[in-house]
């Protein structure tokens, strides 16, 4: 999985778990995978699954217990979907929607005051 993007490797192993946590990958659990596993999936060596759980952990999105594991924060899956790009966009949006039906919703009410 890691390739020569100009990104240390640790960087992209954390960018793709933060995908995949923003994704839902990992809610039902709410641990991440074990150092053996990252190594095995991303075909990397133990230093750089530790910089990739480092780097989550230090973004907010896991806290690490050692010899327990990593495990996501309360709201990791916003956090980490709030970090693409795409997915802020699109919290935005919803948010806009969200105001704009409640911006009509005041103005019927201040109309129906000022008709009484």
């Amino acid at each position: 999985m890691v390739e020569w993007t100009g990104k240390f490797a640790y960087q992209q192993v954390a960018d793709d778990l933060r995908q995949r946590i923003g994704d839902g990958e990992f809610a039902e659990t709410g641990q991440l995978p074990s150092l053996a596993q990252i190594q095995e999936r991303y075909s990397v060596t133990v230093t750089v699954a530790r910089g990739a759980i480092r780097q989550l952990t230090t973004d907010g999105l896991a806290v690490s217990h050692q010899g327990k594991g990593a495990f996501l924060t309360p709201d990791a899956a916003r956090s980490a979907q709030l970090a693409d790009p795409a997915g802020a966009v699109t919290e935005l949006r919803e948010e806009v929607e969200k105001l704009r039906t409640e911006v009509g919703e005041l103005r019927r009410r201040v109309a129906t005051l000022e008709e009484s």
